[in-house]
């Protein structure tokens, strides 16, 4: 019969490295459990941020998470303790472990899964030993690129008065807070967000990295921002862990509409020596007589053409595109730096609810349905290209029975 009270006591006793002595808690100090979890964290992390696991390449980074993760899936102890973070299924082959039954004190030391009673640092053994806390990832890279670049902004008294103003049309509803999406276009220099309740203008970004494919391999783009925060400090946070805080616990604060007006006009209008011409967007109204068109009231065609207007429209009478007839342009705005594509997916997409639906006979008697007439009003319209050009459309919509377009 073994005396359990005497073998614990001689094991306490015979302990030259005080592994088993009770220490005071010291809040510096990170359990081995603490340790493991961080680790697999860190593999969280890059195949968030890469959309795939770490591989065996010639990043050493990356070749380290590699040989982490695959050491995790032979040792199914370990990797048993961490399923509850597996969030991209990694472990997905680990089942958990058995119930352990303690009946002598050999079995105590038989099942350390953790390490915790093995010898200090066994050459045999490529994972860091619980003493060993020189490389421990205390927190995320988010996380740790947030937090450590806060520091107090000297030019404040530049932007205080904005704060004010800002909060004051948040309360007045002539700004709204929206949920923050984590597409890189929702990040907008000049901008208002709202981080862990304290307000941030996003001063600016420089980028140093742009989104590419190489190889079937997704690099997104980052950089570095500047964000003024209403509590008087500032930090120069990256592009992406910027957007991962926000998606995390942030809003975007919108424009205005005197904002909108502003920005589609400085961005209609004014062109700086790198922009390029993309093409005009023009509103166009119908002469036609036929009773089928002249029933619609406020009925417009919202387009974009590379070539100028007047060419592009010079056949008007005998393309179905315009109804079979002569039309007057109502609008017209040279834009820069705009992707056609795009503008048209979006306009058509806001709209949708008031596409023309017609059928006109082309010259052949062969019918066709254009898609690109609305009835809408035109100041209507003019917002909708207003907030595509400044990036806003998203937070609108067009209310048919009001005539008005309307924040969401």
């Amino acid at each position: 019969m073994i005396n359990f009270e005497e073998e614990l006591k001689a094991i306490l006793k015979d302990d030259p490295l005080d592994i088993l002595k009770a220490k005071p808690k010291v809040s510096s100090v990170i359990s081995a459990d603490s340790r493991l979890k961080a680790s697999f964290e860190e593999i969280n992390q890059f195949v968030s941020d890469n959309g795939c696991e770490p591989q065996k390449s010639r990043d050493m980074n990356e070749r380290r998470l590699f040989s982490r993760l695959q050491g995790l899936r032979d040792n199914h102890e370990k990797a048993a303790t961490l399923l509850e973070l597996d969030t991209h299924n990694l472990l997905k082959n680990v089942k958990a472990p058995e119930p352990i039954v303690i009946e002598t004190v050999d079995d105590i030391f038989n099942t350390d899964p953790l390490g915790l009673l093995s010898g200090i640092n066994d050459q045999d053994n490529n994972e860091p030993n619980i003493f060993d806390l020189g490389n421990l990832p205390l927190k995320s890279r988010a996380e740790t690129d947030f937090m450590a670049k806060r520091k107090p902004c000297k030019d404040f008294d530049n932007y205080k008065e904005q704060f004010v103003t800002v909060h004051k049309e948040i309360l007045e509803s002539k700004r709204k807070l929206r949920k923050f999406n984590d597409k890189g276009e929702s990040l907008v220099a000049g901008n208002y967000y709202i981080l862990g309740g304290v307000l941030l203008f996003l001063e600016s970004t420089e980028m140093t990295s742009e989104e590419k494919t190489i190889g079937g391999k997704r690099f997104r783009k980052d950089g570095r921002t500047r964000c003024i925060f209403e509590n008087g400090t500032e930090s120069n946070m990256k592009y992406r862990s910027l957007a991962k805080a926000l998606y995390k616990d942030g809003k975007i604060v919108t424009q205005t509409e005197e904002e909108i007006n502003s920005n589609f006009l400085k961005n209609v209008e004014q062109v700086e020596g790198e922009d390029q011409s993309s093409g005009f967007i023009y509103v166009l109204s119908s002469l036609s007589t036929k009773p089928e068109i002249q029933q619609f009231e406020n009925l417009h065609k919202v387009g974009f053409s590379t070539d100028s207007v007047e060419k592009r429209i010079s056949n008007a009478e005998n393309e179905p595109t315009y109804l079979m007839a002569a039309v007057d342009i109502v609008a017209e705005y040279e834009a820069y730096n705009l992707k056609a594509q795009k503008f048209e997916k979006q306009l058509h997409h806001f709209l949708e609810d008031v596409c023309l639906d017609l059928e006109v006979a082309d010259n052949k008697g062969r019918m066709h349905k254009p898609r690109e007439w609305f009835i809408a009003p035109l100041n209507v319209i003019d917002q909708a290209i207003r907030l595509i050009i400044d990036n806003q459309i998203q937070n609108y919509q067009y209310n048919p029975e009001l005539k008005k377009v309307v924040f969401v």
